[in-house]
Formats: C-alpha cells, sequence, structure tokens
C-alpha cells in the first residue's frame, strides 16, 4: 500500500531522518558510525517502497509459552491461533515462522515425539481428535500467509535443577531424549543442567530428519525452519569427548569435527526435505536463523566487522557455508543489535550478509529483535530504520521478527507500535 502524498509529507516531518538521503543520527544528534568502533563512517538512509514479493515474517514461540498460551480444549487453541493469524495478516505481513518442536516433543500427533508440555501443560498429552498443526497451516493459508515449521533440532531442556537421569524420568516414555539417555549431554549451566541431544551421533541425524521428513510429508508446510540453537552458546568442555573419540574417523580437530556434524544435519534434512520435493512435485523450503556473526574478521579472514561471539567458533555452526553451498534456500541472520552497536552495529553486519548471499540464489531475509525495542541504545524508530536500510540493499528479500508478543502483546515498546504503522502504510 502507497502512502497518500499528504501522510507521507506528514511522516517526513515526524520521523527522524525519513527524508531521502540523510545521516542517521543518535538520541544526541550525532552521527552513528557505520560499524561502531571498527568503521566511523556515516550511514546514509533513503525512504525506498517495498518491492513486489517482500518478505515480512513474524516468530511465534510456543516454547515456555512465549507467544502462545496453554490451552484446555481444542476450541481455545482454535480461537488463540486464528486470533494471531488474522491480526498478521491485517498488519501487512506475508509469514509466520511456528515453533513446531522445541524439547523433543511436538505440536501434532506423530509416533516419533510425544505431545508437548507447552500445549496443555503436560506432555504427552494432547487434544481427542484434534490436530494443532493441521489446524494451524490450514488457518494460515486461509488468511493467505505463509506457514514455516520451526524445529529446534536437540534440546530436552534448558534448565533444570535435577540429575540428568532424574529429569529424563518425568518426561513421556515416548520422548527420544528418555528413549535414549546415552545421546543425551548434559552440560553445567550455573547450579542446574541444559540436556540436549549429541549433535556427534550419527542416530540422532538420522532422527532429526525423519521427523522433519514426516512433517513435510503430512503437512503442506510452505518451509522448514531452524533458529540458532545448535551446539550451545556455552562452550562445551569435555561433554561429548567419548562421541568424539568414537565418531571421528577423518581424524579431525574437536572444532572442525563439532562443525562438520552440524553440517551433516543440514545436508541430512536437505536431502529429506528435497526427496519429498521430488516425489510429490512439491516446493517446501529450507531456511535458518543463524547467529548473525559468523565469525569476527580479527580471527577468521572474511569475517564481519565485529567483536562479539560466533557460530562458526561457539555453535559449531559454519552458516556461511551453507549459504556459499546452497544447502539452504534462505537465511535469517539474527541481527539483534542496533545502529550504534560499538562491535556489532546494524549496518555492518547487514551488508556483510549481503556479500555473503550475492550470487547463490539463497535468499536473505534479516532477523530483527523487536523485542530490543524501547532498551537501551534503542530510539523509538531503531526497528523502521533498520527496514528502511534493509530496502536499499537489493539482496535483502525481507524481514522477520521476533517475537509476536513484542509486536502485539499486551505491553508493547512504542518502538514496535510505531514499526506497525509504518510497514502498514509502506
Amino acid at each position: 500500500m502507497r502512502l497518500p502524498h499528504r501522510i507521507f509529507a506528514l511522516l517526513t516531518l515526524l520521523l527522524p531522518g525519513l527524508a531521502a538521503g540523510e545521516y542517521l543520527r543518535d538520541a544526541r544528534g550525532g552521527f552513528v558510525p557505520y560499524a561502531g568502533r571498527f568503521d566511523r563512517s556515516r550511514i546514509t538512509l533513503r525512504d525506498v517502497p517495498p518491492r513486489a514479493g517482500e518478505f515480512r515474517g513474524v516468530w511465534i514461540a510456543m516454547v515456555e509459552n512465549i507467544d502462545f498460551p496453554r490451552c484446555a480444549s481444542a476450541a481455545d487453541f482454535q480461537q488463540q491461533f486464528r486470533a494471531r493469524a488474522r491480526r498478521l495478516a491485517a498488519a501487512g505481513f506475508t509469514a509466520v515462522i511456528v515453533q513446531v518442536r522445541s524439547n523433543c516433543d511436538a505440536f501434532y500427533p506423530t509416533e516419533l515425539a510425544p505431545w508437548s508440555r507447552w500445549l496443555t501443560g503436560e506432555e504427552g498429552r494432547g487434544f481427542r481428535n484434534f490436530d494443532p498443526l493441521r489446524f494451524m497451516v490450514d488457518e494460515t493459508h486461509r488468511c493467505g500467509l505463509e506457514f514455516h515449521a520451526w524445529f529446534n533440532p536437540y534440546r530436552v531442556t534448558n534448565s533444570t535443577s535435577l540429575t540428568k537421569s532424574a529429569y529424563l524420568d518425568t518426561l513421556s516414555r515416548r520422548n527420544f531424549a528418555r528413549r535414549n539417555p546415552q545421546w543425551v549431554i548434559a552440560q553445567r549451566s550455573g547450579k542446574n543442567l541444559r540436556l540436549f541431544l549429541d549433535p556427534g551421533i550419527p542416530q540422532v541425524i538420522g532422527h532429526i530428519a525423519a521427523v522433519v521428513r514426516e512433517v513435510v510429508t503430512r503437512y503442506p508446510v510452505d518451509a522448514v525452519h531452524f533458529d540458532d540453537y545448535f551446539y550451545p552458546y556455552d562452550p562445551l568442555k569435555d561433554e561429548d569427548a567419548r562421541t568424539f573419540a568414537a565418531h571421528n574417523p577423518r581424524k579431525l580437530s574437536l572444532a572442525d569435527w563439532r562443525r562438520s556434524n552440524t553440517d551433516a544435519l543440514i545436508r541430512a534434512v536437505r536431502r529429506a526435505i528435497d526427496e519429498v520435493n521430488a516425489a510429490a512435485k512439491r516446493k517446501v523450503r529450507f531456511g535458518v536463523s543463524p547467529f548473525g556473526i559468523w565469525a569476527n574478521a580479527g580471527n577468521r579472514p572474511g569475517g564481519s566487522p565485529t567483536a562479539g561471539k560466533e557460530s562458526y567458533s561457539t555453535l559449531y555452526a559454519d552458516s556461511r557455508k551453507w549459504v556459499k553451498n546452497r544447502m539452504l534456500d534462505y537465511v535469517a541472520p539474527q541481527i539483534y543489535w542496533q545502529f550504534a552497536h560499538d562491535t556489532a552495529a546494524y549496518a555492518a553486519l547487514t551488508d556483510w550478509w549481503c556479500g555473503v548471499v550475492r550470487g547463490t540464489g539463497v535468499k536473505l531475509y534479516i532477523g530483527h529483535g523487536a523485542y530490543r525495542a524501547g532498551s537501551p541504545g534503542w530510539g523509538p524508530d531503531e526497528l523502521i530504520h533498520q527496514v528502511r536500510f534493509n530496502r536499499m540493499r537489493p539482496e535483502v528479500a525481507g524481514s522477520v521478527f521476533f517475537s509476536w508478543r513484542s509486536l502485539f502483546g499486551p505491553q508493547v515498546a512504542p518502538g514496535a507500535t510505531r514499526l506497525l504503522h509504518y510497514l502498514k502504510g509502506r
């Protein structure tokens, strides 16, 4: 929708930097540097209309009921999801990315996993004669939106005060982690434990690929989506030493071996989707939303002008390789920092990712941290400026926002509200 001239002129006065070709300034009136402490040059913003087919997605996180409540009945679930889908469509979004596997569980009936505890409050208990995923896909399509099925591949639990065996005993007997405790890594996280499936076990990779294959086969989803959780953000010590010794035939270094395991997962899922697409003549896409920093230029050639955690060396996720080798259909890096960030500046990281996808055919959707709107260092128009910056780059095909409650919840920051008004008008 194009804004009438008078309204656009009014917004030019109200929104800082909306006039074409202005330098981006901070709240004090100073110029915002392009790459923080690494490059002090100025950032130019222009107001460019969205290209046809611009992707606008929103994540709906089911884990811990972040964006969706536990429901008492199928009717309750239907009402909750229908309201979300209709609101997204009315706001001008084009896609919803819904978590269908969060903790080795499922939001659909399957023999491969139990019902998610985030559905009703009890793992293994769903609703009789009701398939939530079928309803969500159909309702999403009815509203004219794409449905991307979001899987967390490895997570068992982020935190438990129980021992590993005690926690696994609390899970449904259909949970893959409980059935295969020898393939679950327990990592100390403060006073608690983090539990996740061992990425170095071939059977774990096979199981995850089977889970994805089943969903793509049974449901008309538009895409399969992985987030940034591969190996944990807290560095592993020797928790996977036995797996490393038993499953490293090429004698790789520990870091290269871990990256090879994540690569193997991506390849297995890619293969499963391609096989279903070929057999059923479909076009289900595969996308990953990695941590925004692949590697820092100071640590690895070809890295970005940043200084922060790296997906390459911390999560052992070589997201740049996946794009360059066209193992993905789209990539949605989580660039959850503001323009004025000193060591992970939005403009520099977005341009770095533009360079990564250029010439590959892989779509680039930028992941925005809408939940940070209103945080220190974030002006009221930060998200608007990020979208405007994206539209100036031909490689950026759209945006994804984390998450639903940050845009439509009961306590929404003014910056998120302003973003919605901007997207609706532009």
